[in-house]
């Protein structure tokens, strides 16, 4: 993958630098010009620690110039999580049970009941387009968090992520089934092809699961988000697919999100009882974190579809 069309002044600047090698004062650039020039940047930092650039070096992933911007870009995707994100349940009681509930009570809009209803041909295409730029490389910014737990915690995230890998056969790596079924849809899958069309909402994504991932302080977040993710996946998945077999996409591409309607129903429960529920125990000065990382999945999932949804009904 090569690097991405700039997006404002700060991506042009740092995407230029990563490419020369000329990274000095990097650190000290001014402030983006709007949130594409903020997550487009922060969203290519990021890049380098996944699978980077071809036109990027490789050393570059810990030049000191381009952390140091990363992390005043992070700091402030943080901050404002954290200005909106509502307080927590009060600990004490049941956590699953009080997960699950603020799980069914969340309304936000749905995009998968869009495609399963409504959706056009091409819409379902520009869908599948966004989505790509974090399905083909799904769960790995759930792995960067592993070393950081005990060996409770890290048992369970590795049973759960031994079925997102595919349990050994790279044929079955969910990453690999979505490329599949692109590629039968006569989409490109190749990594990052997208990215230059995705909306600002799905580098905000990508780069919050990003954020929990790689901070150590954060990997009770990275959990909480993974939590809801799975416990908010299989019933869109079931419509997704639906809606991909009601327009005659190819049966690659519709076993992509059947696959997650059995598998992410089985996900949830492990997620949030034995991950999140166990990570607690040991440790309850993370319980606010779980929760702020669980708001924050389905935060930017909200985001995403409020834009979809009025862009479509345009």
């Amino acid at each position: 993958m090569l690097t991405p069309t700039a997006r404002g002044p700060l991506s042009e600047a740092v995407l230029e630098a990563m490419r020369s090698g000329e990274t000095a004062g990097v650190a000290e650039l001014p402030p983006p010009e709007d949130a594409d020039d903020a997550q487009l940047t922060l969203w290519c930092l990021y890049e380098l620690h996944h699978r980077g650039f071809d036109d990027v070096a490789d050393e570059h992933e810990w030049d000191p110039q381009l952390i140091a911007l990363r992390q005043r870009l992070e700091a402030d995707l943080e901050q404002q999580l954290r200005e909106r994100a509502p307080e927590p349940p009060a600990p004490g009681g049941d956590f699953a049970t009080e997960f699950f509930a603020a799980i069914a009570a969340h309304d936000g809009p749905s995009a998968a009941e869009h495609i399963h209803r409504a959706a056009t041909e091409e819409e379902a295409r520009q869908f599948l387009r966004h989505k790509s730029v974090y399905t083909l490389k799904e769960s790995d910014h759930t792995t960067w968090t592993i070393p950081r737990l005990s060996y409770p915690v890290k048992a369970a995230v590795v049973e759960l992520q031994y079925d997102e890998y595919g349990g050994g056969n790279p044929h079955r790596l969910h990453a690999n089934l979505f490329a599949k079924g692109l590629a039968a849809s006569g989409l490109d899958a190749e990594y990052g092809a997208y990215l230059d069309e995705a909306p600002v909402e799905v580098l905000v994504q990508n780069n919050v699961m990003s954020l929990f991932g790689l901070n150590r302080r954060l990997r009770a977040a990275s959990l909480g988000f993974l939590a809801a993710f799975e416990a908010t996946s299989s019933a869109p998945s079931r419509r997704i697919a639906r809606g991909l077999t009601r327009l005659g996409f190819p049966p690659e591409m519709v076993e992509y999100y059947t696959e997650h309607v059995e598998a992410d129903a089985v996900h949830e429960q492990l997620a949030v009882r034995t991950v999140c529920g166990t990570l607690i125990g040991e440790e309850p000065e993370q319980y606010e974190n779980v929760w702020f990382g669980a708001w924050a999945c389905l935060h930017v999932e909200d985001l995403y579809g409020e834009r979809m949804l009025a862009e479509w009904s345009a």
